[in-house]
């Protein structure tokens, strides 16, 4: 067991947390406000090595272990949650095609995934199929050597920007075991998207319904053997809970930050608000409750790179704490500013809305405690 980074993490989470620094953290209030989604900056990030972290060497990915990426999330996200948290989303879909994919989907999708100039979208979610995703009833029905697809999926980060979209639909009968998973590009005839979303956060991406109404698939574009695709999904959401987690860690810490340096300088009653033994006691908590989420957190992702059986387990853990706690710590921080923290000028009530949506998204957190119930129960 051994918490020291070495040299090459120490070297990539500071590359991360320079370019949030420098290309996230001026913008990323106006980002929120206009709901702009800056794709050029995220192209500037893949040039990088960002837009493939866990992407295979041999595809001209990074190579990067999952614990790595929970640093490079982590660090990104101390500039912009909602940026930070679409990235992770375009990783998953890339790594998912670099672990599943043909020779012939590699090489085809995953030059431009790597570099960005296609972004990539995650479809598993549908409006009457959230948490119970083997349920989903978006259907694929095989034509010869195309499939075709119907169906509906909902909340999708990316939507109506990307240019490929590993859907999840049913090819057999109902459960997991009747699921495949496609890769659907931009353009094909019968994709279409709905409004972007109002939401409460994650304004700096688009969040959009994705509509197939007989969408010509071919079978080329099968990711993995039919009945698979349940399981290819699961797989993407144990990277993506840990990345989510980190997102929220990153936004947090900032939080946090912003609160302490707040609290040295506001005086009240006489003295700086830092000198009130309150106030001593919270950012004590609040930083204690940040270094445990982060040691869960690394604790997840080596299970992962280790390939450690009661990896799912491990991230259900990380996701829930880290992705609670990030939030709690926000608003507490938050609340530290007073009338302050509640402008948009400080920048604290914009993480809190961003990383609120965090204990939703990858399987909400009930999905998480379900996880955890069961494992101990079994």
């Amino acid at each position: 067991m051994d918490f020291q980074l070495n040299e090459d993490q120490v070297a990539m989470r500071d590359m991360a947390r320079d370019f949030a620094a420098e290309k996230l953290k001026p913008h990323a209030v106006e980002w929120d406000q206009t709901k702009h989604f800056p794709m050029d900056v995220l192209r500037e990030a893949a040039a990088l090595g960002l837009g493939a972290i866990n992407v295979s060497g041999a595809h001209g990915g990074s190579g990067l272990s999952r614990t790595e990426g929970v640093l490079i999330y982590e660090a990104l996200a101390s500039g912009c949650p909602s940026l930070t948290g679409y990235l992770s989303v375009h990783n998953m879909v890339a790594a998912m095609i670099d672990r599943f994919g043909s020779p012939a989907q590699c090489q085809r999708y995953l030059p431009d995934l790597v570099s960005m100039e296609t972004f990539a979208s995650y479809c598993l979610t549908e409006p009457g199929s959230g948490s119970d995703a083997a349920a989903l009833r978006t259907r694929a029905r095989r034509d010869g050597s195309y499939y075709v697809l119907d169906g509906q999926k909902q909340f999708i980060s990316g939507a109506g920007s990307s240019g490929i979209y590993v859907v999840m639909a049913r090819t057999g009968a109902d459960g997991p075991k009747g699921i495949s998973a496609f890769i659907v590009e931009e353009g094909m005839k019968g994709l279409g998207f709905g409004a972007n979303e109002r939401k409460m956060g994650w304004n700096a991406q688009p969040t959009r319904a994705v509509i197939m109404e007989g969408v010509r698939v071919p079978e080329a574009n099968r990711l993995g053997e039919e009945g698979a695709g349940f399981s290819i999904a699961m797989s993407g959401l144990d990277s993506g809970r840990l990345s989510i987690a980190a997102c929220s860690l990153g936004g947090a810490q900032t939080a946090f930050d912003i609160a302490k340096s707040y609290v040295g300088e506001r005086k009240a009653f006489g003295q700086k608000l830092n000198q009130f033994q309150n106030v001593q006691f919270q950012l004590a908590d609040m930083a204690t409750e940040l270094e445990a989420a982060r040691l869960l957190l690394w604790r997840a992702a080596d299970s992962y790179d280790r390939k450690d059986p009661n990896l799912t387990l491990h991230c259900a853990h990380a996701k829930r704490f880290v992705t609670d706690t990030g939030f709690s710590v926000a608003n507490r921080a938050l609340q530290l500013l007073g009338g302050y923290g509640y402008l948009a000028d400080y920048g604290i009530e914009k993480i809190v809305r961003d990383l609120r949506v965090h204990q939703i998204l990858e399987g909400a957190n009930d999905i998480m405690r379900l996880i955890i119930g069961r494992s101990m129960l079994s």
